[in-house]
């Protein structure tokens, strides 16, 4: 079993407090620390931090926890744990400023198809509202983008394992519900372009934010890749 390394450690018991702490206390963090849409009245910069340490639900905290520690570990202990720390809120900021990107095109399309439809776009801004079902597909499409936030470490942690994946591409990774053992450098990419496939097209099962998990595994593997290629290199 790996060793708990020190950057992890505190990782994981950042998230857990700010996972508990709200219950227990009855607070609720989402429009401060959540990442919302930049039109959104409760968007601010901070939230593409703070939005890497909260979480929906026990079952969303766990699996990334668990990811973090078994794909991270290894990358500590290589790396160190400054330069994983830097990697990892790299890749989780670079996961959140891909998510809202797409994001913004995505609803900035809805709304062209809608002006040009005769409706003014102060009206279609007014109707955004996170309680109402919208019958018209494209005014759906943008209440949801503009008053649903993004949690969660999952951008990050998938820039992790795409490092991990760089790295330890023999390593044998399975899924719970798949339990055969297959190669990382097969099993991780089949991974990205599962995200990359539901976030295209509508068959996406629960809110999951596939963009944000795209992001972070692009940025870990640029970064990654940048640090393995040139760290043989002496001046």
């Amino acid at each position: 079993m790996n060793k708990l390394t020190d950057g992890i450690k505190h990782l994981i018991i950042i998230n857990v407090i700010l996972f508990v702490a709200p219950q227990l206390l009855q607070l609720d963090f989402t429009n401060m620390l959540a990442l919302h849409f930049p039109e959104n009245e409760h968007f601010g910069f901070w939230q593409y931090i703070t939005h890497m340490f909260m979480h929906a639900s026990f079952s969303h905290i766990l699996f990334n926890m668990y990811g973090l520690w078994a794909f991270g570990t290894p990358l500590e202990q290589m790396w160190g744990r400054k330069k994983f720390i830097f990697f990892y809120f790299s890749a989780g900021l670079g996961a959140g400023i891909i998510y809202t990107l797409v994001n913004y095109y995505q609803f900035n399309e809805a709304l062209e198809t809608l002006v040009n439809s005769g409706i003014s776009q102060n009206e279609i801004l007014e109707l955004m509202n996170p309680t109402k079902m919208y019958q018209n597909q494209d005014l759906q499409t943008m209440n949801q983008l503009y008053n649903t936030p993004a949690v969660g470490a999952s951008g990050a942690v998938y820039g992790v394992l795409a490092a991990f994946g760089l790295y330890f591409k023999d390593a044998k990774l399975a899924l719970i519900f798949l339990p055969i053992p297959i190669a990382a450098k097969y099993f991780i990419p089949v991974m990205i372009f599962g995200d990359l496939f539901f976030g295209m097209t509508k068959y996406s099962v629960g809110n999951i934010a596939h963009f944000a998990h795209i992001g972070g595994a692009l940025i870990g593997f640029i970064i990654a890749y940048s640090w393995k290629k040139n760290q043989f290199k002496t001046t």
